[in-house]
C-alpha cells in the first residue's frame, strides 16, 4: 500500500480553514453591528414601540357641549340612553370568536344576526359600512335604543352574553323645543374619518377614532368647541391581546356650550309659517303655466337689523338631524340625499340661490343716484320700453306716468329701471365698451356685498352671482362650444338663445344690462345677502357680516367667551341718500304693492319697510320674494316656483312681525303675547354643575286671519294681481 505524505493536502486544508474562519468573522461583525445599531444608535426609538405593541387605549368619549338658543333653550344637548356595547376582545376569546353570544344578543335586541355580527368588525380597506373604525380594545355600541326591559335581560343572564354591557350613555339629542325643528342650523353629526384624523393629527385638536365630529350647521363650525376632550385610559396587554395591567388614565373633559342668537319660539313661528306659506301657494292656480304653484321650497332668514344677529332661520324641505345619532340608516339616507328628495339637507337660506326679482331694486337706485341722476327728479313710467327690436314691458303692461325713484320703488315701476340702466350702458360704449367703464349698476351691487359670501358662521355659504363684465367673459369661455354647438338661428328659444351666446356671450348687450337691472336675468342671491342688505339699511347703512354664534361657555359657567357682532362695509350710499329710500320702502308697506298685506299694522308705533318681489325664471314658475325692516328686525322670505312676492310670501312675513310684537289681525299691540319685541341682550346662566337656566317654551299657536273688513283698508282686491 502506498502511503500519501501528510503535505499533500495541507495547504487546501488550511485554504478552506482561512476561508470558513474569515466568513465566520464576517457574519459575526454583520451581527454585531446590527446588534450595535438597534441597541444603542435607535435603541430608545425601538424600545418606544416595542413599548407601544403591549400598550393600549381604551377612550371614553367626552359628553358634548350643548347648543342653546339666545335665553338658554337647548337646541341640541344629550340624554340618557341605555346603550348595548361589545366588547371585541372578549368576543375573540371564545371559541368561536362570540358568535354565540352575538346571535343570542340579536334575538334580544329584535335584530338580524348579521346586523349585530356586522358593526363589531373592524373597518378596513375592503370592508364597507357597517363596521367599527375606532379601536379595538373600546366598546363597539350595537345600539342605542335598548329598552330597559332587553337591559335587564342582558344583565341578568350573562352568562348567556359574555363581553356585552347595557349601560346608561349620554347620546346626543335635537331637542326641537316646541317643535322648532332648526335642522339646518344645527347640521348633525357623524364618525370620524380616517382622512380627518390624519389630517388632524398635528393640530391644537387632533382626532381620536371613537370621535363623532360636526358636519354640517352649527355642529360643524362650532366641533372644536363643542366636542370637549375625550378621556383615555391606557391598559397594558400581552402578545394574546389579554389585559394584564392599567397603565396610566387621563379624565373626559365635557365640551363647552354655545349660546345661539336664535330664539326657539321665533325659530318656531319662522318655520311654521312657511311651512304654511307653501301649502297655501300650492292651492293657487298659475296662469301662465295653466297649473297651480308648485312651491317645491323656501327659506326665511330673521335678523336683528342693528347687530347682523340670526334669530330665526328657517329652510324648507326640512329634515328631522335625530336621524343620524347613532348611525344614520341607508334607507333614511337615501330619503334625505335621494333624486326625488329635494334635497333637504341644502339650508336654502344661506345655499339657495335664485334671481331676486324686484327686492334687487334698491341697489340699482343707489347705483342711479352715484351715476348722478337725481332721486327726485322725474322718469317716464311707460308701459313698455323698446330696444332695437326687443320691446320689454313693464307689468301687466301698466304705465304710471312721470315718477321720481321714490315712487318707482313704491309701484315697482321696470321701465323705470330699463331706461336708467340702457342711458348707463349706453355712456360706457354699448356693444363696444370704452377702455374705463363706469359700471355704476354692476360696480355698486358688489358694495352691497353682492357676488360673494356674507361670512356668516355656518359652513358651505354659496357666493350667489352678480353678471358683470368680468363674468360674462369667463361664462362664455367656458360655455361657447356647447352654445355653438347647441344654437340654431330662428330655432326654438333655447336654440336662439345659445346661437346668441354663441357669438357674443362674452359682449354686455343691452338687453342683459335692462334685464340685470330688475334683478333678472343672470343674477342671483341668496335670503341671507338680501336679508343683511335691507337690515343695513334700517340701521343707518352698514352692512354686518351675519352671525347665529353668540358665546361660548365653559361648562360650569366659569369662562365666558362672547362672539361680538361684526361690522363690515357701509352702503354705497349718502345718509340722505338711505334715508329716501327708506321712505319710499315705508311707502311700500303703507300704499304700494305691500299695502294690501298691512292693513291695520300700526304703523305709527312700529314704522313697517317692504319690498315685494317676483323673479320670472326660464322654464320654471315664478320665485316670491319679500324684503321687509322695522328699527329692530329684518326679515326676507322666498318661495321657489311660488308666485307673487306679495300673494305668496308677505302673508307669512307678517304673521311672523305679528308673533315678534304682539300685534293682533286687526293691528292691536299686546305686549303680553309680543315674543320678542327688542332682541334679547343678556347671556342665559350656566351654574358650576352644568345645569343650564332655561325657560320653557309652548307651541305656537298661528293666529286667525285678519277679518274681511281690515283687509280692505289696504286697498281694492285687484292690487293682488300684481307681480311684485
Amino acid at each position: 500500500m502506498t502511503n500519501i505524505p501528510e503535505t499533500g493536502r495541507t495547504p487546501r486544508v488550511q485554504v478552506r480553514l482561512v476561508v470558513i474562519q474569515v466568513l465566520v468573522v464576517s457574519l459575526l461583525l454583520t451581527l454585531g453591528g446590527r446588534l450595535w445599531y438597534l441597541q444603542i444608535r435607535n435603541g430608545e426609538e425601538y424600545a418606544e414601540e416595542a413599548s407601544g405593541n403591549h400598550v393600549q387605549q381604551v377612550v371614553q368619549p367626552a359628553v358634548r357641549g350643548s347648543v342653546l338658543d339666545a335665553r338658554g333653550v337647548p337646541l341640541a344637548d344629550n340624554e340618557t340612553r341605555l346603550v348595548v356595547s361589545a366588547s371585541r376582545t372578549d368576543l375573540m376569546k371564545m371559541p368561536d370568536d362570540g358568535k354565540a353570544a352575538l346571535t343570542r344578543l340579536a334575538e334580544v335586541l329584535g335584530m338580524k344576526p348579521k346586523e349585530v355580527t356586522d358593526k363589531v368588525r373592524l373597518c378596513d380597506a375592503e370592508t364597507k359600512q357597517p363596521c367599527w373604525n375606532g379601536s379595538p380594545y373600546q366598546p363597539i355600541p350595537i345600539t342605542d335604543e335598548a329598552t330597559p326591559k332587553q337591559a335587564l335581560q342582558i344583565r341578568e343572564r350573562s352568562e348567556d352574553f359574555p363581553g356585552i354591557t347595557a349601560e346608561p350613555t349620554a347620546v346626543r339629542r335635537y331637542a326641537a323645543p316646541g317643535d322648532a325643528n332648526t335642522a339646518q342650523v344645527l347640521g348633525y353629526l357623524s364618525p370620524v374619518t380616517d382622512a380627518e384624523i390624519e389630517k388632524a393629527k398635528d393640530s391644537d385638536s387632533p382626532y381620536l377614532r371613537s370621535d363623532q365630529v360636526g358636519r354640517s350647521g352649527l355642529e360643524r363650525q362650532y366641533d372644536k368647541e363643542l366636542r370637549g376632550k375625550a378621556g383615555i385610559t391606557r391598559y397594558e396587554v400581552d402578545n394574546l391581546g389579554r389585559v394584564i395591567g392599567e397603565a396610566k388614565s387621563d379624565k373626559a373633559e365635557p365640551g363647552a356650550n354655545v349660546v345661539t342668537s336664535i330664539d326657539a319660539r321665533v325659530q318656531r313661528v319662522a318655520e311654521y309659517e312657511l311651512q304654511a306659506a307653501l301649502k297655501e301657494a300650492r292651492k293657487v292656480y298659475d296662469d301662465n303655466t295653466s297649473m297651480n304653484y308648485k312651491a317645491d321650497s323656501g327659506a326665511i332668514v330673521v335678523m336683528e337689523a342693528k347687530t347682523g344677529r340670526v334669530v330665526a332661520m328657517a329652510s324648507n324641505p326640512t329634515y328631522d338631524p335625530n336621524a343620524w345619532v347613532g348611525g344614520i340608516s341607508g334607507k333614511d339616507y337615501a330619503r334625505l340625499t335621494g333624486k326625488n328628495s329635494n334635497y333637504p339637507l341644502l339650508n336654502r337660506a344661506i345655499q339657495g340661490q335664485a334671481a331676486p326679482g324686484s327686492i334687487f331694486k334698491v341697489v340699482p337706485v343707489a347705483a342711479a343716484v352715484n351715476a348722478g341722476y337725481g332721486f327726485d327728479d322725474n322718469y317716464e313710467c311707460s308701459s313698455s320700453y323698446a330696444i332695437g327690436g326687443q320691446v320689454f314691458n313693464n307689468f301687466e303692461s301698466k304705465g304710471y306716468g312721470s315718477i321720481d325713484l321714490g315712487q318707482a320703488l313704491e309701484v315697482s315701476c321696470d321701465t323705470v329701471f330699463y331706461r336708467l340702466s340702457h342711458e348707463e350702458w349706453k355712456r360706457d360704449g354699448g356693444i363696444k365698451p370704452k377702455n374705463k367703464t363706469n359700471d355704476w349698476f354692476y360696480k355698486t351691487a358688489h358694495q352691497f356685498g353682492l357676488g360673494k359670501e356674507t361670512g356668516i358662521d355656518l359652513p358651505n355659504e354659496v357666493t350667489g352671482r352678480i353678471p358683470d363684465r368680468q363674468w360674462k367673459k369667463d361664462f362664455w369661455k367656458a360655455n361657447k362650444d356647447a352654445w355653438c354647438k347647441a344654437g340654431k338661428k330662428g330655432g326654438d328659444f333655447i336654440q336662439q338663445l345659445s346661437y346668441e351666446n354663441c357669438l357674443e356671450g362674452n359682449l354686455m348687450r343691452a338687453g342683459d344690462s335692462v334685464n340685470y337691472s330688475i334683478g333678472q336675468g343672470d343674477t342671483l342671491v341668496t335670503p341671507i345677502q338680501m336679508a343683511a342688505i335691507y337690515g343695513a339699511i334700517s340701521n343707518g347703512g352698514t352692512l354686518y357680516h351675519p352671525s347665529v354664534g353668540k358665546a361660548v361657555i365653559s361648562p360650569d359657567g366659569k369662562q365666558v367667551r362672547e362672539i361680538a357682532p361684526r361690522a363690515g362695509a357701509k352702503l354705497p350710499m349718502t345718509r340722505k341718500t338711505r334715508d329716501e329710500i327708506d321712505g319710499a320702502l315705508e311707502g311700500v308697506a303703507t300704499r304700494g304693492t305691500a299695502a294690501w298685506r298691512f292693513g291695520g299694522w300700526p304703523q305709527d308705533k312700529i314704522p313697517m319697510h317692504a319690498k315685494t318681489g317676483t323673479a320670472e325664471v326660464h322654464g320654471k314658475q315664478t320665485t316670491s320674494w319679500f324684503a321687509t325692516y322695522t328699527d329692530e328686525y329684518a326679515i326676507v322670505m322666498t318661495i321657489a316656483q311660488g308666485g307673487t312676492g306679495s300673494g305668496a310670501s308677505a302673508p307669512a312675513v307678517r304673521n311672523v312681525f305679528n308673533a315678534l310684537y304682539g300685534v293682533s289681525p286687526e293691528g292691536k299691540i299686546d305686549p303680553r303675547k309680543a315674543l320678542l319685541p327688542q332682541p334679547q341682550k343678556s347671556l342665559p346662566r350656566i351654574g358650576r354643575d352644568g345645569a343650564i337656566d332655561s325657560p320653557r317654551i309652548r307651541p305656537y299657536d298661528p293666529q286667525p286671519e285678519p277679518s274681511p273688513s281690515t283687509q280692505a283698508l289696504a286697498g281694492p282686491p285687484a292690487t293682488t294681481g300684481r307681480r311684485d
